[in-house]
């Protein structure tokens, strides 16, 4: 407990070595909270920040922490392809509204090895027409790969952005057997 009386939100990370760089998992008592591509000294620096700033407590590095070891297991297992999908708590807190009920739907409704365009993701929520907005969803994602952004693409078959560069795109729909291997 804090000295307001207040109890303190305990976030712990790890980082996870993975096919597409290393990726820091962040979790509370709520569940898995954030996940951040490329975390690299400066990346994981200024991610864990922010973090501490989102949450009023300062992120603990806690690689055996039982909070997250689920999670690590689960991501290893995913990377490795002896899991197709995630069956974790998630602490949805660090993000609400519009961008929280599409990345619902996403999590819930975007099985493995599939994937659904900005417009039709839109309607799936009740807001046709709403593609860019989805689009701004997934780019706030503070959960990606677990709650799979990688999955949405444009209706004409572009491959869409991605907050962790579309090569970590490509290589994530390639692991789920919906782009080819790439040559090199």
């Amino acid at each position: 407990m804090s000295s307001h009386g207040q109890y303190e939100q305990q976030v712990v990370w790890a980082v996870v070595g993975t096919g597409i760089g290393p990726l820091l998992l962040a979790a509370t008592h709520e569940g898995l909270v954030n996940v951040v591509f490329h975390a690299t000294d400066a990346v994981r620096d200024r991610a864990l920040e922010r973090l501490g700033s989102r949450l009023g407590s300062e992120p603990v590095e806690a690689p055996g922490s039982p909070l997250l070891a689920e999670a690590i297991h689960q991501v290893e297992a995913y990377f490795a392809g002896d899991r197709k999908d995630f069956e974790l708590p998630l602490d949805w807190s660090l993000i609400s509204g519009f961008n929280r009920q599409v990345l619902r739907e996403l999590a819930s409704g975007v099985p493995y090895g599939q994937v659904v365009g900005y417009g039709e993701l839109a309607g799936r929520v009740g807001q046709p027409g709403a593609a860019q907005a989805v689009g701004v969803a997934m780019g706030s994602n503070p959960l990606p790969v677990v709650v799979p952004c990688h999955r949405v693409v444009e209706s004409d078959g572009g491959i869409g952005g991605f907050g962790g560069g579309l090569e970590t795109k490509r290589k994530l729909l390639a692991l789920e057997g919906v782009l080819p291997e790439p040559l090199f």
